[in-house]
């Protein structure tokens, strides 16, 4: 049965159209931060790697029923996040049914985060994830695994992952602050090279989850 439940939740992923959503979570972290990143990441991949995502990220509750219609969830800000009992349960269905979840730290989330992916996998550890993963071989090549776009405490950047049947599907990104290379250019102000760089590695997230 939990098997039949299993591909029933992929099929319908499959079947939907391709939309993203930034999670909005409690505990008083500012899950609203960096709102032109999505909106730029989705322009950058419909331009370049041919995917037709809507333009428009919506908005969507982890215990939220809506959760389901979204393959990919994005997550970031700087504080505190906490998880309901209820949003733990959707979160498990969701991401044990074929969703992806891609948490960004963009610095000072670190602490809180971990406690909360603990409550979703109690049985798994996050694992650091080498560059040799297909998530940093296609579309664009990143021979050393996740770049560093922003500077904080002179850490190297790590993509951590909760795999399930050799699939990712929670992904942590930390030291790197890829959502703020996605933002529009006068907002940091970051040059060109290190801008692309961030919406290629946003690109081959991209492409992991609509085109493998």
């Amino acid at each position: 049965m939990k098997k039949l439940c299993l591909v029933f939740l992929l099929i319908s992923f499959a079947a939907i159209s391709q939309e993203i959503a930034v999670v909005k979570y409690s505990g008083g972290g500012d899950w609203y931060s960096n709102p032109t990143a999505l909106p730029n990441l989705i322009r950058f991949c419909n331009s370049n790697i041919n995917t037709t995502i809507n333009p428009k990220p919506a908005t969507v509750e982890p215990g939220s029923p809506d959760l389901f219609s979204y393959p990919f969830i994005h997550m970031t800000g700087h504080g505190n996040v906490v998880f309901s009992e209820s949003d733990v349960v959707n979160l498990q269905k969701y991401l044990k049914g074929g969703g992806f979840l891609h948490i960004d730290d963009n610095y000072g989330m670190n602490e809180y985060i971990r406690k909360e992916i603990k409550k979703l996998f109690p049985n798994k550890e996050l694992t650091e994830i080498p560059a040799t993963h297909t998530i940093f071989q296609k579309p664009y090549l990143f021979a050393n695994g996740l770049p560093k776009i922003h500077e904080h405490d002179g850490k190297r950047p790590q993509a951590f992952g909760i795999f399930i049947d050799n699939r990712i599907v929670l992904l942590y990104t930390f030291e790197c602050d890829l959502g703020d290379g996605w933002e529009d250019a006068e907002v940091h102000n970051d040059p060109v090279s290190v801008r692309e760089k961030a919406l290629k590695m946003g690109a081959n997230i991209i492409n992991y989850i609509f085109k493998n």
